[in-house]
């Protein structure tokens, strides 16, 4: 058989041989870095014996393929120490992640005491270097296999899976694990580990089952990269925006209110205050026109719309369908109210395009173990809007709102953290999609059409469309790497139909209009989680709630603090005077600490000059000007929303 490498160079052998074996012949260095092979472009295990021509790759901790085989090992490692020191500990799953391993333990909390206890018995376990074997079952053999073994998690697993299945198992010492690999050939690889915490996790992600505790982890074959990571980590702890959101009093949780339903501070308020005026205005220059409808409505609507059918579960529902006479339930959308303001009278081709724009507070029952902070809640308030169009109209209209939402990525200054994902229909099952196969590619593909055009670089995901229209998904992801919708424009072709919506054409005729789902700047708790992220709590200066603190050196000069503050005031500055009794060295860190871009202080000299001494974040000591100077220019960089970059070492 020939083996083709990846450098194209090729090796014969006349037996077959292990993926393991073969990168042994070519060199034992490369056969101690493999974690894993890539046979035909299919990621394998080492184990697996090549018997006829193929292409190969072997695959190390530098192939991202291979960093999950090696972490895989690694987690596997992991639930061997903890059932070493917990033996009454039952195992769920365990895999690799982008950034490390975890292992979910039915079993108590672990502390971080109890992670070092297990980071000692994993190392252990390493150096006794145990060879990893993998060994197959017949379906009923695994079922009692892992039934003697008390296992009852491994048993669901394996009873989900078809009969007839030949069922993979690793074993590693007295340990072994259900698992279909891949797997390093010993525990003895693997260098640099951490714990890093641990958490709550329903069973296979559903709140209708047990919570688990899940270990997270991660591993790196060279001691500096963990280390590199480990810091990485710290400065992640510190832009996560659920921490330091509530450090920075922009918003705070309680649980007699509920989970998923965070309350806005006032510095968090004025924040989201100052997004929503500047998207209504910004839309309004767009030729959008502002509706206000109700926050709720009788499932009647819902079941016009197909959403009763499609999406119940996800809704706050009040009342029983068996029993009441009206049932109403909280509206997860606003488009079917805006479609019957559209319907209040009739329009003609020369009224269309129409752009309706609304602040829309939804409401969504998300499952309790989704929540997240500001980014994954019950009660959310988005810049949401429909385009009701001529089908002449669509491609442009289209266009016109992906450039408004590139407009507000850009100005947020977060437009190169984000992706751009064509989110389509799944035709195997078409149960969950309204409209026929012909509709949807049709759409799908003038989507295509219009990002190539834009020269905007996308991915297609099947399944993850509306089920009345595919979509353009504008993605980014948290500090933690988990990714989020941030922006959604969605094609639809198929709900004017829905509810009868109609233009008359220069003929006279009836004719359907298509609509554009969109939001311009997504939902703005989410966005604000995303920009204190971004930005580590250090706003661009339009953003911050207070832009600038005037600093007295004494008593004394409280009257010109007051007159600076107002004239400041006057010109639509968000200013605050600190007339604590504190010295002024006191009150800079205090400011700096707080986050405020500008600091002004102000004594005898800068009275008497009718002048302040200006520091900022991104300057440092910026020295002394006239108040019309420093007027000028911080009103121009909050008009012109610039994003100043931070020059000095200390304020970062």
């Amino acid at each position: 058989m020939i083996i083709t490498l990846k450098d194209g160079s090729k090796k014969e052998y006349d037996k077959p041989m292990s993926v393991y074996e073969i990168a042994a012949d070519i060199s034992e260095g490369l056969a101690r870095m493999a974690c894993a092979g890539e046979v035909n472009q299919e990621v394998v295990d080492l184990r697996t014996q090549v018997d006829k021509d193929c292409e190969l790759n072997i695959l190390t901790f530098q192939d991202e393929k291979g960093k999950h085989a090696y972490r895989h090992t690694a987690s596997h490692v992991l639930a061997e120490a903890v059932k070493r020191l917990y033996p009454e500990a039952k195992l769920a799953i365990g895999p690799s992640i982008d950034d490390g391993f975890y292992y979910d333990f039915d079993c108590d909390f672990f502390d971080r005491a109890a992670l070092d206890e297990i980071e000692k018995e994993m190392k252990k376990i390493i150096k006794e270097g145990a060879e990893i074997k993998r060994f197959t079952l017949p379906r009923e053999e695994a079922i009692a296999f892992m039934k003697e073994r008390n296992e009852p998690y491994k048993v669901e697993l394996i009873e989900d899976l078809p009969e007839g299945e030949t069922i993979s198992f690793y074993s590693q010492g007295e340990f072994v694990d259900l698992c279909a690999g891949p797997h390093l050939m010993s525990t003895k690889p693997i260098k640099a580990f951490k714990l890093i915490s641990s958490s709550g996790a329903y069973w296979r992600g559903s709140e209708k089952n047990k919570m688990l505790t899940r270990i997270y982890g991660t591993a790196y074959t060279k001691k500096a990269d963990l280390d590199e990571r480990l810091k990485e980590l710290e400065d992640i702890k510190k832009r996560d925006h659920n921490k330091l959101g509530r450090e920075m009093e922009l918003f705070t949780t309680v649980d007699v209110i509920g989970q998923g339903l965070p309350l806005l501070m006032p510095k968090g308020a004025k924040i989201i205050q100052t997004l929503q005026r500047w998207i209504e205005d910004l839309e309004e220059e767009r030729g959008y026109v502002r509706t206000k409808t109700p926050l709720m409505a009788k499932s009647d609507l819902y079941k016009i719309s197909g959403h009763w059918d499609h999406y119940k579960d996800g809704m706050f529902v009040m009342g029983d369908e068996e029993k009441d006479k009206e049932v109403f339930a909280l509206r997860p959308m606003t488009c079917p109210f805006q479609y019957y303001v559209y319907k209040a009278s009739q329009k003609s081709y020369r009224d269309l395009p129409i752009r309706y724009g609304e602040t829309s507070t939804l409401f969504r029952c998300e499952d309790s173990g989704e929540m997240h902070g500001l980014t994954r809640v019950r009660q959310f308030t988005i810049s949401e809007g429909h385009l009701i169009v001529r089908p002449d109209q669509m491609d442009e209209e289209f266009k016109g709102c992906l450039d408004l939402a590139r407009h507000c990525l850009r100005t947020l200054g977060v437009e190169e953290d984000v992706t751009y994902r064509l989110s389509k229909w799944d035709p195997e099952n078409k149960e969950k999609y309204i409209g026929s196969a012909e509709v949807w590619e049709e759409t799908q593909e003038r989507i295509r059409k219009v990002l190539r055009e834009l020269d905007i670089p996308f991915t297609e995901e099947a399944g993850e469309a509306a089920f009345y229209g595919p979509k353009v998904d504008i993605q980014a992801k948290n500090v933690y790497g988990k990714e989020d919708t941030m922006i959604t424009i969605q094609w639809d072709a198929l709900l004017a139909e829905q509810f009868d919506m109609y233009y008359v054409d220069q003929n006279g005729d009836k004719v359907r209009p298509y609509i554009i789902h969109r939001t311009s700047m997504g939902c703005y708790e989410r966005t604000l989680a995303w920009l204190i992220e971004k930005y580590a709590g250090l706003f661009p200066t339009w953003l911050c709630p207070e832009q600038v603190r005037i600093l007295p050196i004494s008593e004394k000069y409280h009257e010109y603090a007051e007159k600076v503050e107002k004239e400041l005031k006057a010109n639509g500055v968000l200013c605050t005077v600190d007339e604590r009794a504190e010295k002024i060295g006191y009150k800079i860190r205090e400011t700096r600490l707080d986050r405020v871009p500008y600091m002004l202080v102000v004594g005898q000299k800068e009275e008497e000059e009718q002048k302040v001494s200006v520091r900022s974040r991104f300057l440092g000591d910026e020295g002394q000007k006239t108040l019309d100077e420093f007027i000028a220019h911080i009103t121009k960089e909050i008009r012109t929303k610039e994003i100043r970059k931070i020059e000095v070492e200390e304020e970062k």
